[in-house]
This record gives structure tokens, sequence and C-alpha cells, in this order.
């Protein structure tokens, strides 16, 4: 799936804006870039924050999926920068 041959996992469940993006932030800086870290949110706002996150920093934003409202799982990768 990643280049480096696995995805890493981050639970955000409970957590509300700016703590699932933080917790991205900080996960990020020690993963290689093309690494994927795979995040699970139930805040509403997280739809909005981790695409805009994604964007601002240089990471892309992989895949989306619904696990039931308002349960989102995140696929990052993380870019060069």
């Amino acid at each position: 799936m990643s280049k480096g041959g696995c995805v890493e996992d981050l639970d955000a469940l409970g957590l509300l804006c700016p703590l699932p993006v933080l917790k991205i932030r900080k996960k990020m800086k020690g993963m290689a870039p093309g690494a994927r870290l795979r995040v699970l949110a139930d805040d509403p706002a997280a739809a909005v924050d981790i695409p805009h996150f994604c964007n601002e920093q240089g990471h892309v934003l992989v895949e989306t999926e619904d696990l039931g409202f308002p349960k989102q799982a995140y696929v990052v990768e993380r870019g060069a920068g």
C-alpha cells in the first residue's frame, strides 16, 4: 500500500478540533516521506480540517472512508516537506 509497505494507525476518536490535526502533525514528523497514516476520527470538523491540513503541509489525502456518521477513516501519505 505505502512505499514503506505498511500503514501506521492513529486513533483520534473522541478528540475535538484541533486535536486530531495536531496529533497527525506530531505523528507525521517521525515518518518517512511516502509513509502512510490511517487516522480514525469522529469529530465532524475533521472532514474539513484534515484535507486542509494535508493541502497546507504538502501531504496527500489518499482515501477517506465513511465508517458510519460521524466516524471516518483518513489515509494520509506524508509529503516530502
